[in-house]
Order: structure tokens, then C-alpha cells, then sequence
């Protein structure tokens, strides 16, 4: 006699254990809620930890290492050419993956979090059915729904090849192709643009727009393009690929733009267009969950959907699809859940390409308040004025401040330039606490760092910057 599917139940059920889903599940049971966290793969921490912002930037900082080894000649240093062991690479990638991911099941054993390991799907708004090792159904007080994203696969691309790519068949590294064709100049595009172009591949980036990363400021893209079109082949904007086909040795790409050559090879193809919500297949229209157009969850500044048992976070809550995002938005619906007073109003929330150079903003670009019509002052700083980029090598960066014209409040900061990610941390605590330019400006930054571009983007607004010349006010 078969046995019956046990039917499991819980005061706090989070779906999905990526940085949003195990970060609302700890806090929950922080909180001292009964949390049950369902995952689809025994391997917890989800895209970012498996199959994206990790082991993307351990390749990264391959890269960076690799072109450093280089670009040592001008300095007097000279490496021979490096021996690249593909098998070897991989297998640290993964290590540090697996490392990481250990971790996260180990925080959540000693929280008292039980771990399903299952594909869960609404039954009705406080039922879910549970398919894998781990099977039944579970009842639930409330759910936080984390389900995160894919890669959009335009059908174009949708041939049955390996050789075609996503994101997460790039991060596999099975090979290293002679000629690597991105479509998309996104953040993904070129960061692994950026990586197989390190490790030897030809790599040609094709973009529909006139411009690279279109949510940056052209200002700031200017010094990574320049970088960019050095280390890769080609980079096409107004392009597209209107078709592709498989053929023994290579992938044909039909492309479409003003003076390239229209018919061209390659051996793999990365599409790199962006990501979707993964709200299909999971049961939603069994609920009260509101979905939009695009396939996002609709949520509140509580991260509550329109159902009351039902909240979600992450990149199914809308964008930016971003892990820290998701992360403070877990925080929000975890201490929700658990009564207390929670809102999720972030005034910057920042974002980082990991290029070499890295791009990273946040709060208002320059870009958005023309749109808007709105009035702002800009105060740059080059990097060429700064000691520490010098030693480095390194000049082509900028550091961008965006002001209030009236209250000398700082609404955005903008950097390009080497640890632009680790250096947009001052600027987001700028803009989201209300700093004012004499409250960056005179704050002592250590000498001789990145960091002072900051302090005297400030000061330049003001009038007196020590290291660049500036009229007075």
C-alpha cells in the first residue's frame, strides 16, 4: 500500500532561498517566528550565491589579475604569458561557491529553520503542494514568496544548441571559445564579456541602443567603454541579431547595423538581455496575488501582496532585481510578520557593474533629473587630480556628486573606476541619510586613498577642492 503524502504545516513559510528568501527566514526566526524554508535544490542561497554574483566575481577577479599581469610593462614588470588551467579555475569557483553555500545551511540549522527540499506551488493562499524528495502539502499561517528570476531566452536564440548561452552556461566555463559573440550590453554582457575576454576569447558585444549599460550616466560609461573597446574585438551599438544558426564547427549570427559585416561566426553566443520574474507555474492564479503586466508580484511598502496570508521580496517584487535589494526587503517583511513597525522607503538603493573599471551609482543620476525636468548641480572629480589612483595606474576614473541647488542636499553619487562598488557605500549613506556637500566635504578622509575623491567632489561643489582648480561661487 503506497503511503500517503504527509501534509506538513507552518506559522512562516518562505518560498525560495536565495539572498532574499534565507535572509527572511533568518530574521524570522530571529524574530522568534516558526519559519520553514522550501527551495527547489538542496543547494541554498539561489541564483546570486550558485549561478550569478558569486562565481561571477571570482571569474572577475581572474580577470582583473590576468589583465594586471599584463599592463605590469608599463610599470617595469614584466610575467611571462600565464597558463591557464580551465579545470582547475572551475573547480575554485565552485569551491568558493560551495563554501559559501554551506554556510548559509549551516546559519540556518542553528536558527531552527527547517530546510524542505521541494518545487512548491499554491494549492489556495494558506496551502502549498510540495513535488521533490521532500513531497506533500503544507499549510501556513503566511508565505514569503522569493522565487527570484531566470535569463530571458528570446526565441530567436531558442535552437537547441549549447553552444548558445546564458548566464549561467557562461559561469560554467566549459571551454574557451577563440570568438565570443554577447548580445546585450548590459551589466552581464560585459562583465562576462569582460572575463572570457581575460582568459583569451575574441569577444564582439552587440547592443539595440545607442549606448552601453543605458542606466548610467553616458559620463561615466565613457571611461569603461574606452577600456572595453581595447580589450574586446568589437562593440557594435545600434545592432541587433535578427538570426542564428548551428552549423558543425561554429554558430552563424545574422546581424543587423550600420557598416559591420552582416554574416559573421563565432563559437558560442552569450545572450545576455536581461532576466524575468519566474511568477508562472507556481500556482499564483490559485490565490488573491496580484501580477502585472510583466510578470512581477504587486507589493506594498510592507512587501504585502494583495493577499492578506501572502508577502513576497526579491526581483518577483518588482525592480531593480538586485540581492541587496532583496535583502533589506526581507527584513521588512520578516519584522512585519512579527509585529513590528517595518517599511521599505530606501531612498538610494545602489547599484555596481563589476567591470574593470567598476561602474557604481546611486540615488538621482544626472540623467533622470533631466528627464524630469529637475534642476541639480554636478560636481566631478577627476581621477587624473588623485595621488592614490596615480599609484595605481589607474586615472581614467571620475567621481560625481549630484546636489539640491537650494539646500546643498546630495541626491546621487556617481563612480567610475577601480573599487567604484566598495567606494558607492559613502554615497548610498550620503543620499539615503540627507547629508548635506559640508557634511561629506568635512569629513577627514585617510590620505592617500580612492575614497578622498569623494570628500573633494564635495568640496569642488563648494567652491575650494585642494587637489583640482575651481571658480568660487
Amino acid at each position: 500500500m503506497a503511503e500517503q503524502a504527509s501534509t506538513r504545516e507552518a506559522q512562516v513559510v518562505v518560498i525560495g532561498a536565495g539572498p532574499g528568501g534565507y535572509a527572511a527566514a533568518f530574521c524570522a526566526a530571529d524574530l522568534g517566528l516558526r519559519v520553514t524554508l522550501v527551495n527547489e535544490t538542496h543547494e541554498l542561497g539561489g541564483v546570486c550565491l550558485q549561478r550569478g554574483c558569486i562565481p561571477s566575481k571570482a571569474l572577475l577577479h581572474v580577470a582583473k589579475l590576468l589583465n594586471e599581469s599584463r599592463e605590469a610593462a608599463a610599470w617595469g614588470l614584466r610575467f611571462a604569458e600565464p597558463e591557464i588551467d580551465i579545470e582547475a579555475l572551475r573547480g575554485w569557483k565552485q569551491g568558493v561557491v560551495d563554501q559559501l553555500s554551506e554556510g548559509v545551511a549551516g546559519l540556518a540549522k542553528r536558527r531552527g529553520v527547517e530546510v524542505i527540499q521541494a518545487r512548491a506551488s499554491f494549492v489556495d493562499s494558506q496551502t502549498l503542494k510540495l513535488e521533490g524528495p521532500q513531497g506533500g502539502s503544507l499549510r501556513f499561517e503566511h508565505a514569503i514568496l522569493a522565487v527570484g528570476s531566470v535569463p530571458a531566452m528570446p526565441k530567436l536564440f531558442q535552437i537547441d544548441d549549447p553552444r548558445i548561452m546564458d548566464s549561467t552556461g557562461a559561469l560554467a566555463l566549459a571551454d574557451v571559445p577563440k570568438r565570443l559573440l554577447v548580445v546585450g550590453g548590459g551589466y552581464i554582457g560585459l562583465e562576462m564579456g569582460s572575463v572570457y575576454a581575460a582568459l583569451g576569447s575574441r569577444v564582439v558585444v552587440v547592443e539595440m541602443l545607442d549606448g552601453l549599460l543605458p542606466g548610467a550616466d553616458r559620463d561615466l560609461v565613457r571611461p569603461l567603454e574606452a577600456r572595453l573597446r581595447k580589450q574586446f574585438e568589437a562593440i557594435h551599438l545600434h545592432t541587433k541579431v535578427t538570426g542564428v544558426r548551428a552549423e558543425a564547427g561554429s554558430i552563424v549570427a545574422t546581424l543587423e547595423g550600420e557598416g559591420i559585416e552582416p554574416e559573421q561566426t563565432f563559437d558560442r553566443v552569450l545572450v545576455a538581455v536581461g532576466r524575468r520574474p519566474n511568477s508562472a507555474g507556481i500556482g499564483i492564479e490559485n490565490t488573491q496575488v496580484v501580477v502585472d503586466e510583466r510578470g512581477f508580484v504587486e507589493v506594498d511598502e510592507q512587501m504585502r501582496t494583495a493577499d492578506p496570508h501572502i508577502l513576497a521580496i526579491g526581483d518577483i517584487a518588482g525592480e531593480p532585481m538586485l540581492a541587496h535589494k532583496a535583502s533589506h526587503e526581507a527584513r521588512v517583511a520578516a519584522e512585519f510578520l512579527a509585529g513590528q513597525p517595518a517599511c521599505f522607503d530606501k531612498v538610494a538603493i545602489p547599484a555596481v557593474v563589476f567591470t574593470d573599471p567598476e561602474l557604481a551609482w546611486c540615488g538621482l543620476t544626472e540623467t533622470a533629473a533631466k528627464a524630469a525636468g529637475r534642476e541639480v548641480k554636478v560636481a566631478r572629480f577627476p581621477w587624473a587630480a588623485s595621488g592614490r589612483a596615480l599609484t595605481l595606474g589607474r586615472t581614467e576614473g571620475v567621481t560625481k556628486l549630484i546636489f539640491d541647488p537650494e539646500t546643498e542636499r546630495i541626491l546621487g553619487v556617481g563612480i567610475v573606476g577601480v573599487g567604484a562598488g566598495e567606494l558607492i557605500a559613502e554615497g548610498t549613506l550620503a543620499v539615503e541619510m540627507g547629508a548635506v556637500a559640508h557634511d561629506v566635504a568635512e569629513t577627514i578622509h585617510a590620505h592617500p586613498t580612492l575614497s578622498e575623491t569623494v570628500g573633494e567632489g564635495a568640496e569642488a561643489f563648494l567652491g575650494s577642492a585642494t587637489h583640482i582648480y575651481t571658480r568660487r561661487r
